[in-house]
């Protein structure tokens, strides 16, 4: 999703080689140039993201660093901040003296507190891992877990024309959720039915929304908005005095409250995919059950301020934290799209596996990318994202070849999936592709079965 909204190359190098404990060989990682033509997509970096505060200016330039499983929130080049690259002031390459500041999030002592290994994600310095990726996947299966997700966009949409600009503006149906708390996960469309962003709504009262967006996507998502709402009474307020930490796994919800005790005893009877304003302070304290990793938990906005104190209060009851590296490989056992890989502006929902996002009832709700999804509904999608399984010994990563009976398909997604103990990926193949298929990996055709994502759920693989 959006981020409410992480297999790929970093760069050049693979997990492995970039996480020390990561024990799977690498044996693709560089993108293809064979995909098929009506596939391919503009060449362009993607990765990951998660964390408000100013990091100082860099003297140079930093060096080149990892890319996840593919990419993890909306495409921005990773970073290692523990690496520096020593270069005289007048040999700097002119990029490096008007590159933009990275940002920190109110929770940057915590991450280093606890040891984190920090990267540049999308203007954001971010925790990759604590020590372990692989342990720290299993500690969200299995226990608890917590992730930074300051680098979130919160905005508050309020107004008397709210609903009816929102009916408008995304291609799910707000329609659908005037319970107060209740949450919608949809995508924002262009004209041509593109996803220029997936997202989560809440609607908490009949003039007031919360809406969740991608990091990496928020200059032209706020654009798009502000653009729709011209002429609308609509107010929109980017809610940056917020702080956003996930908790998730099948303890998280009981950790949560054993930690923070009263200061979310409302949010004690939240279904899932409800939310609940805990202060009664238009969201100031807002406890959504809600996620990214296909584990229960919560996803809580709180003031900035207060975001340390209730991080160190998590940590002492048995949370530990949790990267963003491990957030990438939950997401994807959990068959849960990442922006800038899985679907973009130049992918409809129809063909990425989110038809059930698009709301076609009523007929005469005219939302932006209709006219076009109507039309691809009507001739048949020729594409459809389907989950592969790796039969032989490699690792799945983005943009490689797919080989089925009935034409050529391509990875959006792929890594190692520690549940399942194998290479398990993402693909757009053919509509009518079923069964068996083969992956080029290194000039060869390694053999893969196409499945039903998800890949696990509670904490178990979903295959044999």
């Amino acid at each position: 999703m959006a981020d409410s909204a992480y297999t790929s190359p970093f760069n050049g190098k693979s997990l492995r080689e970039s996480v020390a404990d990561w024990h799977v060989p690498d044996t693709d990682h560089r993108r293809r140039r064979n995909r098929p033509e009506s596939l391919r997509q503009p060449d362009r970096r993607q990765t990951i993201v998660d964390s408000g505060e100013r990091l100082k200016p860099a003297a140079s330039r930093p060096p080149k660093g990892l890319k996840l499983s593919g990419t993890m929130d909306r495409g921005a080049a990773l970073h290692s901040s523990t690496t520096a690259l020593h270069v005289k002031p007048e040999s700097t390459p002119p990029e490096a003296q008007t590159m933009p500041t990275p940002q920190r999030t109110p929770l940057h002592p915590q991450h280093l507190a606890s040891g984190a290994k920090l990267v540049d994600f999308a203007g954001w310095e971010m925790p990759i891992h604590y020590g372990s990726q692989l342990e720290e996947h299993h500690q969200v299966r299995n226990d608890a877990g917590m992730f930074d997700v300051s680098h979130m966009v919160v905005l508050d949409l309020t107004g008397n024309e709210v609903t009816d600009f929102l009916r408008r503006l995304l291609a799910n149906d707000v329609a659908r959720i005037q319970t107060p708390g209740k949450a919608l996960y949809s995508c924002m469309l262009n004209e041509r039915g593109g996803v220029i962003d997936d997202l989560i709504v809440y609607f908490m009262d009949d003039n007031w929304y919360r809406m969740v967006v991608n990091a990496a996507t928020r200059d032209k998502d706020l654009a798009w908005i502000r653009q729709q709402a011209e002429d609308r009474e609509v107010q929109i307020r980017e809610r940056d005095d917020l702080a956003m930490i996930a908790v998730q796994g099948p303890n998280a919800r009981d950790k949560t409250h054993a930690a923070l005790g009263a200061r979310i005893d409302p949010a004690h009877d939240l279904k899932p995919f409800f939310a609940i304003d805990c202060r009664d302070t238009k969201g100031e304290w807002f406890v959504a059950r809600t996620g990214y990793t296909g584990e229960d938990g919560y996803e809580i906005m709180l003031p900035a301020a207060q975001a340390g104190d209730t991080w160190e209060a998590l940590l002492a009851a048995g949370v530990r934290p949790i990267g963003l590296g491990a957030r990438d490989t939950l997401r994807l056992e959990a068959g849960m799209n990442l922006y800038g890989q899985d679907m973009d502006e130049d992918t409809s929902p129809l063909e990425a596996g989110l038809a059930w996002t698009v709301a076609f009832e009523p007929l005469d709700r005219d939302f932006i990318g209709r006219t076009a999804l109507e039309a691809q509904k009507t001739a048949g999608p020729a594409n459809k994202l389907v989950g592969l399984i790796l039969e032989d010994r490699g690792v799945l990563r983005a943009h490689q070849k797919v080989l089925t009976e009935l034409g050529a398909g391509e990875t959006t997604s792929g890594s190692f999936s520690p549940t399942l103990g194998k290479a398990i990926a993402l693909a757009r193949v053919p509509a009518a592709a079923t069964d068996n298929c083969t992956v080029e990996i290194r000039g060869k055709q390694l053999a893969a079965r196409i499945v039903k994502y998800p890949f696990a759920r509670n904490g178990k693989s979903l295959f044999d």
